[in-house]
């Protein structure tokens, strides 16, 4: 199931020859999951053909668990001052972190 995006997000796909680049912005949809084999995020902008396009990602999780050991290694790069963003990320990694303690979702662990 999508949700709005609350933000925005860049992705830019680089090829030897190519470039791809996509911005997502508050009308736009993502939705995010884990499978059997990783974390699966999705982009959706709806809307004409000359507008429309889908990034699809998945990481499997020892890759995914990495990138979030290289994130918290540069938290010293996010301003102290940056309040909103540092407690949205602390929540939400807080929430991660209790689901996978308890075994379900975080609202239950809480």
């Amino acid at each position: 199931m999508t949700k709005p995006i609350p933000d925005k997000a860049e992705v830019a796909v680089e090829y030897p020859d190519k470039l791809y680049i996509g911005t997502f912005e508050r009308t736009a949809r993502f939705d995010a999951h884990l499978d059997e084999a990783g974390i699966s995020l999705s982009l959706h902008r709806t809307g004409a053909d000359e507008t429309r396009k889908t990034v699809r990602t998945h990481f499997h999780y020892a890759l995914f668990a990495e990138i979030l050991q290289d994130l918290a290694k540069t938290v010293a790069s996010l301003p102290a001052a940056d309040l909103v963003h540092r407690e949205a990320l602390r929540d939400a990694a807080k929430s991660l972190y209790l689901a996978l303690e308890s075994g379900g979702p975080a609202s239950e662990a809480r």
